[in-house]
């Protein structure tokens, strides 16, 4: 694949991001025509107006910051552990913030209506339980040597086991209302939009537009091997534990937020790899700008493939990024000699 230089990638992104979110905006299950939607935006009432002030804006914009949590979170954990099939759930996030998310459903989620910084106590129960994943994983992988990436991946592989075994047993235990809602949960969904979850969403990028640009280079230096970035003067165990707390808490914000959505913060970076090459220092807001892009698609896809009713967006990510990923493979091996 010919790489873009990563100034015509950007500007290519700056093109598709408004007209994604103008298609997001008029499709659904309710259509809103063009000339309505324009008489909104001039301050027009009305129900198209509504629909959209109300429901599809903060969606809309959920999108927007979650698919970019996801996809950068994915980049960095690639360029840490310099595998790039390495995404969130290497880490055992994902996996943690089903289980927390599945326990306040089986406690009772649904009838505590906000229980932490607007969010549903589900979501608060996701991101506290995809946190204390990270933490664990991290607290296993780290000696008085410094921290081991490959006993982070093995780490992340155990807790995930054991996440999937209290997930069954959580599904065995519960009434079927609730099994019900921890299928929904754990399929993805933006549905439940709203401006406090937006807002979230998008604090947890901040930390990301100030860690990428300092350590970006950092990161470059790590794809030639830890012992080589010690001697070019990096720190290393600095950079890994601020990079695996950071994807942490952006993964745990994504799922906390909109629930478990696959394949985005795998595809994604793996393809902004392709387009314009390794450097972390255009990689990571490549990342976050390519998610936010394909995760307000997917959402548009999603409400007017089977409308009037609504596929969860997670199912959407799953059917485009497997098949995609897979081509990638394909195209990649028959690179090699």
């Amino acid at each position: 694949m010919r790489r873009l230089a990563p100034q015509r990638f950007f500007f290519l992104l700056a093109a598709a991001l408004p007209a994604a979110v103008l298609l997001s905006a008029l499709v659904g299950s309710a259509a809103i025509p063009p000339a309505e939607l324009f008489a909104a935006l001039r301050g027009g009432a009305g129900l198209a107006a509504a629909i959209f002030w109300e429901i599809r804006l903060p969606r809309i914009c959920l999108g927007l910051a979650v698919g970019a949590l996801l996809a950068v979170s994915g980049a960095v954990l690639q360029g840490l552990f310099r595998n790039p099939l390495a995404e969130p759930s290497t880490i055992g996030v994902t996996a943690g913030a089903s289980v927390g998310a599945g326990l306040a459903i089986a406690l009772g989620g649904p009838a505590l209506a906000h229980a932490l910084w607007g969010l549903p106590w589900v979501a608060a129960g996701a991101f506290f339980g995809g946190l204390a994943a990270t933490l664990l994983v991290y607290r296993l992988a780290t000696a008085e040597y410094g921290t081991s990436v490959a006993a982070m991946l093995l780490a992340g592989i155990a807790v995930t086991s054991l996440a999937g075994a209290f997930n069954g047993l959580l599904s065995y235990l519960v009434d079927d209302a609730a099994l019900r809602r921890i299928s929904l949960w754990q399929l993805g969904s933006l549905g439940g939009a709203d401006w406090g979850r937006v807002a979230l969403a998008a604090a947890a990028l901040a930390p990301f537009a100030c860690w990428w640009p300092r350590h970006g280079r950092s990161l470059n230096a790590l794809l030639l091997g830890e012992s080589e970035a010690r001697h070019l003067g990096v720190a290393v165990e600095w950079v890994k534990a601020s990079a695996v707390l950071l994807a942490a808490l952006g993964a745990g914000v994504a799922v906390a937020a909109a629930g478990t959505l696959a394949f985005v913060g795998l595809v994604v970076p793996h393809l902004v790899r392709l387009l314009i090459g390794p450097d972390h220092r255009f990689l990571l807001p490549g990342a976050a700008l390519g998610g936010a892009l394909l995760l307000v698609l997917a959402d548009a896809v999603a409400r007017v493939v089977l409308a009037p009713v609504e596929l969860p967006v997670g199912v959407v990510t799953a059917l485009l990024g497997a098949p995609f990923f897979l081509v990638l493979l394909r195209r990649q091996r028959r690179s090699l000699p």
